[in-house]
């Protein structure tokens, strides 16, 4: 191994400059889930013009830019797709036209995350510059339909495209620091049916929403008494969405429905999160249908592509190689000991390493607490940073593989 440290790093601050023009445009572009062409066109068009050998959309709409042509597959995935901006009252500056100084830029996506994106793409042209190419080839992904569905746009390349990296690094926001690790999620549905009638008479019918009042009272004890583990934390349950039918305001509610977010910690399943709601006294007695969302919404490019609301937790250990690389990447490029820490949130590692075992790790720039929030930012330091770690890591995984 024979990487110029203080070269990576002279370069990663050289295209400063570059990665918040290329963030800025990505930003002014909207690009909710399902509506990610125009960014992805924008993505390619900055692949080939860094020196990309090659940069290709697929069918999903995903874009994809490789370098090198060695025998180890390494990926890095961002995916490009942003939730919507909410209230403009809470906004202090326009969520697309963005904004910055010298330390932040703002605007939707700056940290979730669109910001990865602009550091890998550099880290590539460092790559290229600096001769650090090797026995290995080198995926950059910008991934779609994260923030409605997260990982299936990883479901797809691996069994549809055949792609299966030997590691994958999520830059998703970490505050520049190491994470090995997630809680995983699902979305829940419970129904419950009720017999209508006139509201001045209620007795003749039998209303669902007062059946649910009592599933809602069990359910949030419910939300009490949740697994634990000493890294991912505790599992955590929470009503997101409530629904009903009834023929007027003045009968009686035929039918009651809520969503559940499932965040399920290290030890849970699926069939255990459905079964316990299963078994509480009021969704027995009242007869409540529990079920798992399933998701079916078309890509940008029209492709349908379905799959179940479950997303696994996963960790990876301490001691494994793609935590190793990072560490060692991170010390060598600052010389201090990076934080190592896991997301709150959830990522296209879901898919990657909770349904398909591919080790992933995550280092991003941003923070988790920006993601979905107004004014949202990142630094530009935090750009520059990932970039040099990048740039750096293939090189260090492979020097890692060899001890």
């Amino acid at each position: 191994m024979n990487i110029p440290f203080t070269q990576v790093l002279d370069k990663a601050q050289e295209y400063k400059a570059d990665m918040t023009r290329f963030l800025r445009d990505m930003i002014a572009i909207p690009s909710e889930s399902c509506n990610e062409e125009k960014v992805v066109l924008r993505i390619k068009e900055e692949m080939e013009k860094v020196g990309f050998d090659k940069v290709e959309i697929d069918p999903m709409g995903n874009v994809l830019g490789w370098i090198g042509h060695g025998p180890h597959l390494i990926a890095m995935d961002a995916h490009i797709d942003t939730v919507g901006i909410g209230n403009m009252d809470n906004w202090n500056f326009d969520p697309y036209e963005g904004m910055e100084d010298d330390e932040v830029i703002g605007g939707r996506g700056a940290s979730d995350q669109e910001g990865g994106m602009a550091s890998m793409v550099y880290a590539g042209k460092i790559i290229k510059e600096l001769g650090l190419e090797d026995e290995y080839t080198l995926l950059v992904t910008g991934t779609v339909q994260e923030e409605d569905c997260d990982g299936l746009c990883w479901q797809y390349i691996i069994q549809e495209s055949n792609i299966r990296p030997e590691f994958v690094v999520s830059t998703e926001p970490t505050d520049c620091q190491i994470y090995r690790g997630q809680r995983g999620r699902m979305e829940i549905r419970v129904d419950v049916s009720g017999v209508s009638c006139h509201g001045s008479a209620p007795e003749r019918g039998d209303n669902a929403i007062f059946k649910m009042g009592h599933m809602l009272n069990d359910i949030e004890k419910l939300s009490h008494n949740l697994g634990d583990d000493p890294f991912l934390g505790k599992g955590t349950l929470t009503v997101s969405e409530v629904f009903y039918t009834s023929p007027s305001r003045c009968a009686v509610a035929d039918s009651c429905a809520i969503s559940i977010d499932r965040r399920l910690t290290w030890g849970e399943t699926w069939e255990g999160a459905i079964k316990e709601i299963e078994e509480l006294d009021s969704v027995k007695k009242f007869g409540g249908k529990v079920s798992m969302y399933n998701y079916d919404r078309p890509a940008y490019t029209g492709l349908v592509y379905p799959t179940e609301c479950y997303f696994p937790a996963w960790v990876i250990d301490e001691e494994h190689v793609a935590t190793k690389t990072l560490e060692a990447s991170y010390e060598l490029l600052f010389d201090k000991k990076p934080t190592v820490d896991k997301w709150t949130f959830s990522t296209n590692g879901v898919s990657i390493m909770g349904r398909y075992g591919i080790p992933v790790i995550g280092f991003g720039p941003g923070k988790e607490p920006e993601a979905h929030a107004p004014n949202e930012k990142t630094w530009k330091d935090h750009l520059v940073t990932c970039a040099a770690m990048y740039a750096v890591i293939p090189q260090m995984y492979l020097s890692e593989l060899n001890k």
